[in-house]
């Protein structure tokens, strides 16, 4: 009997492949290369130096005022302790797809009182629902929750005119998760009243996998030290008042990834913001053209990701197959549709970090080549 579990041994001559998946995706070298610097203790002068680094270069980054936590972990860590910080009893979530129904899912597992505004996988979350949701319910939420881009479906949600809404109920929290767009889809977070955002750098800041970045506004930190349930690992007290006394994390962090995120972020902040963001537009838009020339696109028009193209498969083409064909001949992977039920009837090509037009082209000429398109 044959078992995933039976030792596999880890070999050094695979072929590298180049990754236009919905993460993790391409690094650059010397990113990669510095993360073997000589090994330092995580209370030395040296980590304040590069933990304070990271933080205020993030801040600086994303143009916000707000306080920015990063912990190892993925992005999943902050999916749950903002939940355990910010919610008390009932919680909104959006849901239309594989991760924002996740986010109802690990609220329930908590023990919260889960209410879900639900969409059809490849429809957004339309704002005005949201405020005829909070307006006509008896429920008074802690939160609303809400995926910034549904890497599942390819759908990237309106979430600046949805905290615009959720602005007009100062008792409620906006929570959004933006694990496969922050960075390269540029969102004002202070402007739009988001209490939380989160992502994972293994996305589109091109960075080895392993940390979590947050966004916690002052109301969502006020807010925490009224809970009795706030997460410790994730707490936003513990972690950010750790940091104003120490500029340093409360628990040992995966330092040489840190170090690579000091590198990584040198080159975003010469980029900047805006110069990535439109970066990204370009390769989506490429993409969104391309897709629809031979097949179409999944995602309800207007509402299509910046960072994740989800593709459907109007020419039955199989995609299994297709992938692995692509990988073996061009060493190049991308992805097949999320779950069983997408698996086959559309498929992914994700467009972030540090790829551009080009390199997307690249990708696509071999899928023409491949499924004779």
């Amino acid at each position: 009997m044959n078992s995933v579990t039976t030792k596999r041994e880890y070999k050094d001559d695979y072929p590298d492949k180049t990754l236009y998946i919905p993460g993790p995706t391409e690094v650059r070298e010397d990113v990669i290369e510095s993360m073997c610097e000589p090994m330092f203790g995580h209370r030395m002068d040296r980590m304040t130096d590069l933990y304070t680094t990271i933080v205020e270069d993030t801040k600086e980054f994303l143009g916000t005022d707000n306080d920015v936590v990063i912990l190892t972990g993925s992005g999943t860590e902050f999916m749950e302790s903002s939940i355990l910080n910010l919610v008390d009893e009932n919680v909104l979530c959006t849901t239309c797809g594989s991760f924002s129904e996740r986010q109802a899912n690990v609220a329930e597992r908590l023990g919260k009182s889960v209410d879900t505004l639900e969409y059809e996988w490849g429809q957004a979350v339309k704002p005005e629902d949201v405020r005829e949701a909070l307006t006509s319910s008896d429920t008074d939420y802690d939160a609303v929750t809400c995926v910034m881009n549904e890497s599942s479906t390819g759908v990237r949600n309106p979430v600046e005119a949805i905290g615009d809404v959720v602005a007009d109920y100062p008792d409620t929290s906006f929570i959004v998760d933006a694990v496969s767009s922050l960075g390269g889809d540029i969102v004002d977070i202070d402007d739009h009243d988001i209490d939380v955002i989160f992502t994972s750098v293994q996305k589109a800041f091109a960075m080895p996998p392993g940390l979590a970045v947050c966004v916690v506004s002052d109301d969502a930190y006020e807010r925490e030290l009224e809970s009795e349930s706030a997460s410790w690992y994730g707490g936003f007290q513990r972690t950010i008042d750790y940091y104003d006394r120490k500029g340093q994390t409360h628990s040992t962090p995966a330092i040489p990834i840190m170090l690579a995120y000091r590198t990584q972020m040198k080159y975003m902040l010469e980029e900047g913001h805006e110069a990535r963001d439109q970066r990204h537009r370009e390769m989506a838009e490429y993409t969104r053209e391309w897709a629809r020339e031979y097949f179409d696109m999944f995602p309800e028009e207007g509402y299509e990701s910046q960072t994740v193209s989800c593709i459907e498969n109007t020419q039955g083409i199989d995609v299994a197959e297709t992938i692995d064909a692509v990988s073996e001949e061009y060493d190049m992977v991308f992805s097949n549709g999320y779950g069983s039920a997408l698996g086959e009837k559309t498929f992914r090509i994700g467009h972030m970090g540090e790829h551009d037009v080009e390199s997307i082209r690249t990708l696509t000429d071999a899928i023409e080549d491949v499924a004779g398109l």
